[in-house]
């Protein structure tokens, strides 16, 4: 995590708050964008851990995650939005990571050889938005 080669290892970035500065509420809805070329070689993941534990949140999903490898949907411009919440977005599945009410969460974003755009900070994912 601290090697900061392109094209090596892995990079991680990590979210409590939205964009408010609001602590993270598993019983509300946000959505995370990220712009065309995510800066990840082999693959990208967006994965929810509990605030309580600190392991990965238990939910009625095999995996409290969205990654590259499985079958998250591109926007047609390349970008990806992805949405966290108690229930998933009409026709946002694929893309949506489910949280629980009463409970607070965080996000880790992973990057797996990470591009020279994560580093120089030419490409940056958007904050977590609130959605109402």
């Amino acid at each position: 995590m601290t090697l900061k080669t392109p094209g090596v290892g892995s990079q991680y970035s990590d979210a409590m708050v939205d964009a408010g500065g609001k602590p993270l509420d598993g019983s509300k809805n946000y959505k995370l964008h990220y712009p065309p070329n995510v800066p990840a070689e082999d693959f990208w993941s967006v994965v929810v851990y509990d605030n309580q534990t600190r392991s990965l949140l238990q939910t009625d999903q095999q995996y409290p995650s969205v990654s590259s490898q499985r079958g998250v949907k591109a926007n047609p411009d390349g970008s990806y939005d992805i949405y966290f919440g108690p229930k998933a977005p009409q026709d946002k599945e694929s893309n949506w990571i489910q949280t629980v009410p009463g409970k607070g969460f965080s996000v880790i974003l992973r990057f797996y050889r990470p591009m020279q755009s994560w580093f120089d900070q030419s490409w940056r994912p958007g904050d977590i938005e609130p959605i109402k």
